[in-house]
């Protein structure tokens, strides 16, 4: 064996003697290294060792206790640890037994020959080759699926806003809202978990245990919980005033659609989860505490958790901003309507939990307010250039059918935008 291919084995024994007999036995074929204590050892680690022999009965710290620090000292360095081989005077059932089961891997006593200490070692080295190797393609398959599967967050996450925003583009008052109310609910979810008066609740207690490590599923899906206005009609959606009672009735069917959408596309895959989180923020959301809320007039508890903190964050946002029918409101304007609505509207405890982070709220509409208003300009832009296409295809339709009914009449660009434009002007 070349020196440059020689294994480094440390041998840890606080009797100079014992050190320097096994150091005399396999210094011909590996690298060695002596420490009379647990403490030298640990000083000299910043060389890995490929086997280390192990003393049990040493002052400090035993052997015992020093297999434990190892174990935590190769977990902290992220490899795997090296083996570990009691070499020992204790020659009993309970120390060999209590080594092994401690995650040594033999247990040899001091005074076995040469030849038979040289075999085992080799026997070790070659299995602790095989067992770093197989660590390593574990750690490399485990970093390769990781990459894959935030791969895959990340565009489930950029579809997911591309649908919520399609959604939202055809409303030309609420842009930002998906964002807005996704980072709102954020915020009550951590607040809620790190004060005892939610987290030891027993109101709450279930609801956020079953909730806890998937707040990136819940957040992505509560980017979808209007989605069912995409079964709204434009002119009803955009309406520049007050809903009529019809419009209103149509208006609130956005949340049957809505969990309509998720429903038939848990019919056609396994990922129930998330899909079920989207499910009840879409059915929910306008549910009230008293039970007047629609579509199903739930009542109390029985609006699942998320749906009330929805509840909160979508009248909070809905209050804040522009619509068809009003001007934006002041944030006071917005902490006053959650206010007005405790025990109403909104279930009393996470009124409580409002109050406390509603400057954090205020925050948060800032921000994506300076954001995107470069992002709505360009939307509403593009809507206009969309309404203008679609009235030119609509007036060019009528000539067409006027000249099939035997009207002669004219096709001319400049007089289709005069019709337009007289027609906007009346509007």
């Amino acid at each position: 064996m070349s020196e440059s291919k020689k294994k480094t084995i440390f041998v840890v024994d606080d009797r100079p003697s014992a050190r320097l007999r096994v150091q005399q036995a396999i210094k011909n074929l590996y690298d060695v290294e002596s420490f009379e204590s647990a403490e030298e050892l640990f000083k000299g680690f910043d060389k890995n060792p490929d086997l280390i022999l192990l003393d049990i009965t040493m002052p400090d710290m035993d052997g015992y206790e020093t297999l434990e620090v190892l174990k935590d000292k190769f977990k902290t360095k992220n490899i795997p640890m090296p083996p570990v081989i009691f070499l020992t005077a204790n020659d009993d059932v309970r120390s060999e037994t209590k080594g092994l089961s401690q995650g040594a891997v033999d247990y040899i006593t001091k005074g076995t020959h040469p030849n038979i200490l040289l075999e085992r070692i080799k026997t070790h080295l070659t299995a602790g080759i095989e067992k770093t190797n197989l660590y390593m393609k574990n750690n490399s398959l485990r970093e390769d699926v990781e990459a894959k599967s935030e791969t895959i967050m990340e565009l489930k996450d950029a579809i997911l806003k591309t649908m919520a925003e399609l959604v939202e583009a055809r409303d030309k008052y609420t842009g930002g809202h998906v964002e807005r109310t996704r980072r709102y609910l954020d915020v009550l979810l951590k607040r809620m978990r790190e004060k005892d008066e939610y987290r030891e609740n027993d109101k709450y207690k279930e609801a956020l245990e079953s909730l806890n490590g998937k707040d990136e599923l819940i957040l992505q899906s509560a980017q979808l919980h209007d989605v069912g206005k995409i079964a709204i009609k434009d002119d009803i959606l955009n309406k520049p005033g007050k809903l009529d009672e019809d419009e209103f009735e149509m208006m609130k069917t956005h949340t049957n659609a809505g969990e309509k959408v998720f429903e038939d596309i848990k019919s056609h895959t396994n990922d129930h989860e998330f899909l079920e989180y989207a499910r009840v923020f879409a059915i929910t959301h306008h549910e009230k505490w008293d039970g007047t809320g629609y579509p199903n007039e739930l009542k109390d508890d029985n609006i699942p958790l998320l749906g009330r903190l929805m509840a909160i964050a979508d009248v909070y946002d809905a209050v804040v901003s522009e619509r068809p029918y009003k001007e934006a409101q002041p944030h006071e304007a917005g902490v006053k309507a959650i206010e007005d609505g405790r025990g109403t509207q909104f279930d009393p405890v996470l009124v409580n939990l409002f109050l406390e982070v509603k400057d954090e709220f205020k925050e948060i509409y800032e921000d994506c307010k300076s954001k995107t208003s470069g992002t709505d300009k360009t939307m509403k832009a593009t809507l206009w250039y969309c309404e203008k296409i679609k009235n030119y295809v609509a007036e060019v339709e009528n000539i067409v059918k006027a000249n099939m009914n035997g009207k002669e009449t004219p096709f001319d660009p400049a007089l289709i935008d005069k019709e337009i434009e007289k027609k906007e002007v009346e509007k």
